[in-house]
């Protein structure tokens, strides 16, 4: 496998001829480098861009030629303006006529075609700028001998509201979403203003990125009337009225012309009113207060550029208007809008060696977790806001010293920010690929193609007829707009919209509404576990931290020798019952000055777990606190913020907080006497349960000399990162006696370091000497019961000054600890779950876990949910040799409940089975680990690595980015993928899964199509069934609609052999009167409360369907024929009143075929309705039944008895009675052979071409892997190699 192969997706820069990316395994493009940028050939005509994973094209340059102009307006007027619409509709034709390719330096025109070849033309702007280039190209000077020079104007294009800027140097167009200033790299220089921008700064920046709002570009009324009317279906409905008006069709003519106005008027009306609410959402105007010209001033949120200084004010500003980074101060947003989860998430100043990583090429800010501390996202709102309480420096005048609130950097505005990039993702969503979408356009074609041949049929009568020409062209023109009907894309969207409202009633949004049907087709789901499969909220179960193995009882009083090594205590469920009974009960504290060291309540209670006081390997904390440090660090390390009076912060955070029962309190004032070595305010400080009100304490009101109060003061926190999987923070004790503040010596200088995590990342942390030898078995026990584990750490710095502290890396903060404990949390299952999972496992749907969560624990809520099945065994990887990252490592894949059970790590099968006893193929599952899926998608062969897709049943810690990669490449082996989870981290997995679903309380998400504001799983199988009954009932509407355009090219080319035709009203009748509202209460039809085992087909090309249209084509054209014959041979007919050019055809073939006809258009109706096991029965949509009825009765009362004035308006002629009963009873049998067939004649007939095709298959010669395969396994593999289902394939290996 070669190297570019094995390499993980990502991002490309813009490169010339830039190969687009995939995140399929099977193209996965060359892990991104620094793009090397070096002057080119000034003739470079083609540049390759991709973008992100939705977008990537290939830009060609273009000129417009005088020849080419005069040329192609030549042809538009020779041609009446067909050459127009041809050019419009195929724009490759226009551009060949009217441009030829040259250089980009030269381009007045680009041609981009996008991964999904749409093909738009771009014409390229100037506008005067008068910069440098390295103001806008800053990476070309970096370690380069480039000489800047003036620019004196920019050329640019914008494609999809992205900016591309000629570079000179290069020759190519490069983006500006990505730019940096590269005099980014140092806060404080940020903040003394000594960066601020100048006025001659804006105005440039202006011209390269625009200004600060998302604005979308809004079509007037006018044009979207133009665009309307030139659609190809409008052009065919226009042309269709005009040839009925010129054939004297007058009413029919004037009836579809009312109905496609009022449609396009409607369209037009929905159009607006998207658009307006898109430019709703996307604008936000707002003033802002920024650093310009040395001082603040209120500029309009527009106005803002990257570089500008702003600040945050509390209560001024609501959301944020552009995309920025923290510099100092800090604040609490909500992001829900990006991620459809609202949680309130912290943001802290950003580090000077952050600043100086800011690199938007290498490292997009909404799916990096390092970012995500000091980001700050456009469209976000702002919760809370504190300013830094920092020192003012006397005579001077900067940002720092004079805010108000938070101070942030500009780093991106308008389309560039993350809600710009989520905006237009609305405006242009992926492509639908869905195939019953592609079959259905090429299907029109066969109807036209059908057309053409009805027309050479009646040309041979129409000549013996002696028909003139012009009559002729008529009537060919009229069969064209018969066998393809110009309503028929809008039946097909029926049953979509139906169901998109029957969700909307569920409290479940969707944003794309093609997607509905395939929802229909999937047949694999992905569930996030914690807050999708389980509930929202983790509730502790307990602690069990480490005590002496020597230690009889876990009790504070127990005394022992010796103090290493360690074990566990027993699991706690409350703080109480590890505290002395003076902190739990409301007394006087003993007096600590009268307790020697040496006293059991001291000595035992202020060491790093409940035990390790006097040990001289273990630096103590302070005797005077007598709570085990376990406790400390769930009260201290933490991500929790107060907001107005109330905690807010991850779930999991506040109720391990909870547990402990401390109070916490954010900028809280530092003691007075304090302060002459630190600032005057203090983040966050916690203090224990039992201190009264604080401020008494503080003040001397409360307590006798012998009493100390103690709390515990957060300097500074290394937030959770996904990649390490830990957060740390480090603390500081205050003590105070009879309200004064008892400073040390060593007071700046001392901290405690508090660590929590993974318990596999924390063991690689700790010490050995203090981790107790059943560390793994007690994890594993934990785990195997469904619980979540978090280890936590704890460690003494001393000297270090508080400035040392500022600078203090993450590296050495998380190293070298000593191990505490346990913390455990039981995470229930949610009450649907298990009916949820059960349902899907009958429906046939494979359903698989991806979650960041430990692998033991997703294990046991997979077996307790029954996502696998708790009696089979589950293998898991690990690696024997060699790391994640090295390619020469070995996997070994054994029992996850018996070690000594090894699966074939080529194979992943177990060895052959030797007893009854022993696991077979059909017994096991797989989970894996995500640094074992990333090893595998890097490195591992091509098959095993589809093998282990299609076995694999759970995902564990997974990131995000793996997550997504997951979801393209079960997508890659042919599986319709399902992913549903939170939209916290699921973002990317949402967005490119075939049905993503949100679990969110936001109406709409924009990180999944379909957004459910219920939390219970139902809405799973509710998108499932409504999915299924929408593809159904487009395929009857599209096989009704179908029938109905044959049935009467079948009438019609009947009529044209006896030089006739049908009237105007009868048109009417069939189509105002039969069939729009046959079609339209057909797609009310619910969906069926059951999921069916089996999928409905989503080929309109398959041999259920064909079977079904041409049998039943057959059926109605037989009859048709058979009564047109019929009535010719009858003794008392008589020849009708036929002439062409009044448009009268008063004849009793023309009254009985258009009888049967009207019979023929109900009978398809109620046969193409499917109803179970997708759809209610037919019975329960009442509007359809009630219709179904009401028009056979009418058809029935025209056939058997009209009134002499509908007969006159129908144009129908007297028939003998027992003529009338006839075609009634004709009308019954057809009902019968109809319903017959369609029942029990065509499935056979679809089974027998199946079994034709498969004989058709095993004709083709054997490869040499399928030498030994039977017959029907290697035609089963042969089709499922041709429908690209190579799942399939693995899964009858694994057989």
């Amino acid at each position: 496998m070669s190297t570019e192969e094995r390499q993980k997706p990502r991002t490309l820069k813009p490169t010339a001829m830039a190969r687009v990316g995939s995140t399929s395994r099977s193209n996965l493009p060359a892990q991104t480098q620094r793009y090397t940028y070096q002057t080119v050939d000034d003739q470079v005509y083609q540049q390759g861009i991709t973008v992100d994973d939705d977008l990537s094209f290939t830009t060609t340059g273009r000129q417009e030629t005088m020849l080419g102009l005069i040329l192609y307006h030549s042809l538009c007027l020779l041609t009446g303006g067909i050459y127009y619409l041809a050019c419009r509709w195929h724009t490759n034709l226009e551009i060949e006529t009217k441009t030829v390719q040259c250089a980009l330096k030269e381009a007045k025109l680009l041609v981009i075609t996008n991964q999904w070849d749409e093909i738009t033309l771009v014409r390229i702007q100037k506008q005067p700028f008068g910069g440098k280039i390295s103001s806008i190209f800053p990476r070309h000077f970096n370690d380069s001998d480039h000489v800047d020079r003036d620019l004196d104007e920019i050329v640019f294009y914008e494609y999809r509201y992205f900016r591309f800027i000629l570079n000179p140097l290069t020759g190519q167009f490069e983006p500006n979403y990505a730019w940096c200033d590269p005099k980014w790299n140092s806060v404080p220089s940020l903040l003394d203003g000594s960066l601020a921008l100048s006025r001659d700064d804006v105005e440039m920046r202006n011209h390269v990125f625009g200004t600060n709002a998302i604005d979308i570009q809004e079509k007037t009324t006018l044009k979207l009337l133009f665009d309307e009317i030139l659609h190809p279906f409008f052009v065919f409905q226009i042309a269709s009225i005009v040839l009925w008006s010129i054939d004297n069709y007058y009413y029919y003519a004037a009836c579809i012309f009312i109905i496609t106005v009022l449609s396009t008027v409607a369209t037009l009306v929905e159009t607006k009113t998207n658009v307006r609410r898109m430019k709703n959402l996307a604008k936000f105007s707002c003033q802002v207060r920024l650093w310009r010209n040395g001082s603040w001033s209120y500029w309009k949120s527009e106005d803002m550029v990257p570089g500008d200084i702003f600040e945050i004010e509390s209560g001024q500003l609501p959301i944020l208007p552009c995309d920025a980074v923290l510099l100092e101060g800090d604040c609490i947003v909500n992001e829900s809008m990006l991620t459809g989860e609202s949680l309130p998430v912290s943001k802290n100043p950003i580090s000077d060696k952050d600043l100086e990583l800011l690199d938007f090429e290498d490292e997009e800010p909404a799916s990096s977790p390092r970012m995500a501390s000091y980001f700050l996202f456009a469209g976000t709102k702002i919760i809370r806001v504190r300013k830094a309480h920092t020192a003012q420096s006397p005579g001077q005048y900067t940002p720092s010293n004079s805010k108000r609130g938070a101070i942030a950097l500009v780093v991106r505005t308008g389309f560039n920010t993350s809600k710009g990039s989520l905006i237009r993702s609305m405006l242009f969503p992926r492509p639908n690929q869905f195939k019953f979408y592609r079959d259905s356009f090429r299907f029109i074609g066969v109807l036209a193609f059908i057309s053409f041949l009805g027309f050479l049929f009646s040309l041979y009568y129409f000549i013996r007829l002696k028909v003139d020409w012009v009559t002729i062209m008529f009537r060919a023109l009229d069969l064209i707009t018969i066998a393809v009907p110009p309503a028929l894309p809008a039946t097909m969207a029926i049953g979509t919209s139906f169901a998109i409202r029957r969700l909307r009633k569920s409290d479940i949004f969707c944003t794309s509404p093609p997607r509905v049907n395939i929802c229909g087709k999937l047949n694999i789901m992905c569930f996030d576990k914690t807050g999708t499969l389980t509930e929202e909220g983790l509730d502790v179960l307990g602690i069990r931290f480490t005590v002496p193995m020597e230690s009889i009882q876990d009790s504070p009083m127990d005394q022992t020798n010796s103090r290493m090594p360690l074990r566990f205590s027993r699991l706690y469920r409350n703080i109480d019952a590890v505290l002395p009974k003076p902190l739990v009960i409301p007394q006087r504290l003993p007096s600590f000055a009268d307790q020697s060291p040496k006293t059991p309540l001291v000595s035992v209670m202020s060491g790093t777990s409940v035990y390790l006081a006097n040990d001289p390997r273990n630096p103590t904390s302070e005797d005077e606190f007598p709570y085990p440090l376990i406790v400390c660090a769930m009260a201290t390390c933490h991500s929790i913020k107060v907001v107005q009076g109330e905690h807010m912060g991850d779930p999991l955070d506040l109720k391990m907080f909870d547990f402990t029962g401390w109070h916490l309190e954010e900028d809280v004032a530092t003691p007075i006497q304090a302060r002459r070595n630190t600032s005057t305010h203090r983040q966050m400080v916690v203090r224990p349960p039992w201190v009264p009100d604080f401020e008494a304490v503080t003040s001397g009101y409360y307590g006798t000399d012998e009493e100390l109060f103690t709390e515990i003061e957060v300097l500074r926190s290394f937030e959770f990162v996904s990649s390490l999987r830990r957060m740390s923070v480090v603390c500081r004790r205050h003590r105070y006696s009879n309200g004064q503040f008892m400073e040390q010596s060593h007071y700046n200088k001392e901290w405690d370091i508090f660590v929590k995590g993974a318990p596999e990342v924390m063991k690689d942390i700790c010490l050995q000497a203090y981790l107790p030898p059943d560390y793994d078995e007690q994890l594993k026990y934990y785990t195997h019961h469904g619980y979540r584990v978090l280890a936590v750490g704890w460690k003494h710095m001393n000297g270090i000054s508080p400035i040392g502290l500022a600078k203090l890396r993450r590296e050495d903060v998380e190293c070298q600890l000593q191990f505490l404990g346990f913390v455990v949390f039981e995470n229930k299952l949610k009450p649907g779950t298990i009916p949820v999972v059960r349902t899907l496992n009958k429906a046939n749907i494979r359903q698989v876990m991806c979650t960041g969560d430990n692998l033991l624990t997703a294990i046991s809520v997979s077996r307790e949910c029954g996502l696998v099945n708790p009696e089979s065994r589950i293998y898991i990887p690990k690696f024997v040799s060699g790391q994640a990252n090295e390619e020469d490592a070995v996997i070994e894949w054994e029992d996850v409940d018996d070690e000594s059970k090894k699966l074939n790590s080529t194979t992943l099968m177990p060895p052959l089975r030797t007893s009854r006893r022993d696991i077979s193929v059909e017994d096991y599952e797989l989970a894996i680990t995500g640094d074992v899926f990333e090893w595998m998608l890097d490195f591992a062969d091509d098959d095993l690595f589809e093998k282990m897709l299609v076995k694999c049943q759970i995902y564990s810690r997974m990131s995000p980015d793996l997550k997504h990669f997951l979801v393209e490449n079960l997508q890659g082996i042919g599986y319709t993928v399902g992913f549903c989870g939170d939209g916290t981290n699921d973002c990317g997995a949402l967005k490119s899964a075939d049905a993503g679903l949100s679990l969110s309380e936001a109406e709409a998400s924009v990180a999944a199509p379909f957004t459910s504001k219920q939390m219970d799983l139902d809405c799973v199988l509710r998108v499932i069934r409504e999915g299924r009954a929408a593809m159904v009932t487009s395929f009857c509407c599209f096989k009704y609609m179908a029938l109905y355009s044959l049935i009467q090219f079948t009438t019609v080319s009947l009529l044209y052999t006896r030089a006739q035709n049908i009237s105007d009203f009868q048109f009417m009748y069939i189509d105002l009167a039969l069939i729009i509202p046959v079609a339209v209460f057909m797609g009310q039809t619910k969906s069926h409360p059951q999921i069916h085992s089996k999928r409905p087909t989503a080929s309109l090309v398959s041999k259920k369907v064909l079977s079904s249209m041409i049998g039943q084509f057959m059926i109605q054209f037989l009859f048709q024929v058979f009564v047109f014959v019929w009535v010719l041979r009858q003794p008392w007919y008589k020849p009708g009143i036929i002439d062409l050019d009044a448009e009268i055809y008063l004849s009793m073939e023309n009254t009985v075929v258009f009888l049967t006809s009207s019979y023929q258009y109900l009978i398809t109706a109620i046969v193409f309705t499917v109803g179970p096991p997708y759809q209610e029965s037919i019975w329960k949509n009442v509007p359809y039944i009630t219709l179904i009825i009401g028009l056979s009765a009418l058809t029935s009362w025209i056939t058997l008895a009209p009134p002499p004035q509908l007969m006159d308006i129908l144009k129908l002629v007297e028939l003998p009675s027992s003529a009338r009963t006839f075609v009634f009873a004709l009308a019954v049998l057809n009902f019968g052979v109809s319903w017959t067939a369609e029942r029990y004649i065509f499935p056979q007939i679809a089974k027998w071409i199946g079994t034709i095709s498969e004989r058709m298959l095993l004709k083709e010669p054997r490869t040499i892997d399928e030498a030994n395969l039977p017959p029907m396994r290697l035609a089963k593999i042969r089709k499922w190699q041709q429908n690209g289902k190579r799942f399939k394939i693995i899964q009858d290996q694994f057989k």
